[in-house]
């Protein structure tokens, strides 16, 4: 990974309040925060976030900076939307949430998802003729949203107004903070 200056970049993981994939939530936000990057984690509500590890091991609990509701998307430069089974698959039936997916790429903003987190990006129903990977057991939903999917580490596509970062799970985290780290600094 790279040592690149984020300094003055802002960041908004979304998530629900149980069940994201502890290193889905937790490395990045350290990665971003670690170059001078701001990241706020907004979560359903204001309880401490119970992240999982395999989606069935207890986690590290997060205190969340603010919730779905509370959160302004036009301050911010990226999008992260975390996995995690349960985490993702609650998220996608969030209206908040899917609003706030619906911010970013309405207004060419990046988005980065991983694991399960496309489940937003599909639910939003803005994967259309895009190309992206997630956790294999999504690319039926994915194909059937009318995306493209590949099985790799990390896929960027930026054909259309705004960039979407992809990535399959924990294993490929130093790929996609790599490709999220030139996609911030490029901005």
């Amino acid at each position: 990974m790279s040592d690149t200056d984020l300094t003055g970049r802002r960041i908004l993981a979304i998530v629900t309040n149980y069940g994201v994939e502890q290193d889905e939530l937790i490395v990045p936000a350290r990665h971003l925060r670690d170059r001078g990057a701001e990241v706020d984690i907004a979560a359903v509500s204001s309880d401490p976030i119970g992240t999982l590890v395999g989606d069935k091991d207890p986690g590290e609990s997060v205190q969340p900076t603010l919730t779905l509701a509370e959160a302004d998307p036009d301050r911010y430069d990226l999008l992260l939307v975390p996995g995690g089974t349960l985490n993702a698959d609650s998220l996608r039936l969030n209206d908040t949430a899917i609003g706030i997916v619906h911010s970013f790429t309405s207004s060419g903003r990046p988005v980065a998802a991983i694991c399960h987190g496309p489940w937003a990006l599909v639910e939003a129903d803005v994967v259309r003729g895009r190309t992206l990977t997630s956790y294999a057991s999504l690319e039926t939903d994915i194909r059937n949203a009318g995306g493209h999917w590949l099985d790799e580490p990390v896929v960027q596509d930026d054909t259309g107004t705004w960039v979407m970062i992809t990535s399959r799970t924990p294993d490929d985290l130093k790929d996609f903070l790599g490709r999220i780290d030139i996609t911030l600094a490029s901005a």
